[in-house]
């Protein structure tokens, strides 16, 4: 099987503007070489806002338009949320962006009730499995994280990744949960999250990073913006697996 190589974007965003993220997240990655999977943070067009109706894009709007282009262009993979509205209903929506236009979401599920996200966003109530180059994968939004069982891994997935933005006074959390899941579920993991200050006076420190299934960590960034690709080896973590199988012990437990 092959390796794969993930490449994770730590930018600060430009609050409720669109067309100003789409255009700082092309020159980003407009030079980028090689890779097979480019993942951008949470509500990457907008920032975390709670102005959904305001702001929310359609699904075939501006920012579908730019992922599927930057999905061909870079021959790869291009993932992250954004504020989408379909139905008459409001959704932080992930999308998995493949480079000849098709295309996977995932809503995100556990809604921050502390901000009230619930109050203006629908919930999703399906886990988006996918697979790309031959690796199972699995991609989360923010609070999802704190939430073990709803990432517990079930189906023998390869790679768990979360896009967020997570602020720096709970940096903490942030770094101990992703550990954490990359350990109970035995598989590579990234974590990639915003910089900056929102206009909630929120800071956010990054800590961007990518764990493998031991629980060490590739690189952490942390401030900093910057576009990071790192290579996973997928005989490694298989080899892992077959000597130190707690996958085949866990709870038969589905959510």
């Amino acid at each position: 099987m092959n390796n794969l190589r993930i490449t994770t974007v730590q930018s600060t965003l430009h609050w409720e503007n669109v067309e100003a993220n789409l255009e700082a997240f092309d020159l980003k990655i407009r030079t980028l070489e090689s890779t097979d999977i480019i993942i951008l943070p949470e509500t990457f067009t907008t920032g975390f806002s709670m102005n959904a109706e305001q702001i929310a894009q359609p699904m075939d709007g501006l920012t579908m338009q730019w992922l599927s282009k930057q999905a061909a262009t870079h021959q790869a993979v291009v993932t992250g949320s954004f504020i989408a509205k379909e139905k008459g209903k409001c959704y932080n929506r992930l999308v998995w962006m493949r480079p000849d236009g098709t295309y996977e979401v995932y809503d995100k599920h556990h809604l921050f009730t502390l901000a009230g996200e619930e109050k203006v966003y629908t919930a999703g109530q399906k886990k988006l499995i996918t697979e790309w180059k031959g690796w199972k994968i699995c991609p989360m939004v923010c609070y999802d994280l704190r939430f073990p069982g709803w990432s517990r891994n079930m189906e023998d997935y390869d790679l768990l990744l979360y896009i967020a933005n997570w602020p720096e006074k709970r940096s903490h959390h942030w770094k101990s949960l992703l550990i954490a899941r990359a350990i109970e579920n035995q598989c590579y993991l990234a974590g990639v999250n915003r910089v900056g200050e929102d206009k909630n006076g929120l800071v956010y420190s990054g800590d961007t990073t990518v764990i493998d299934y031991n629980g060490k960590k590739y690189f952490e960034i942390s401030h900093e913006e910057g576009v990071f690709t790192t290579e996973l080896k997928y005989e490694d973590l298989h080899t892992f697996r077959s000597k130190l199988n707690f996958l085949a012990d866990r709870d038969e437990v589905r959510i």
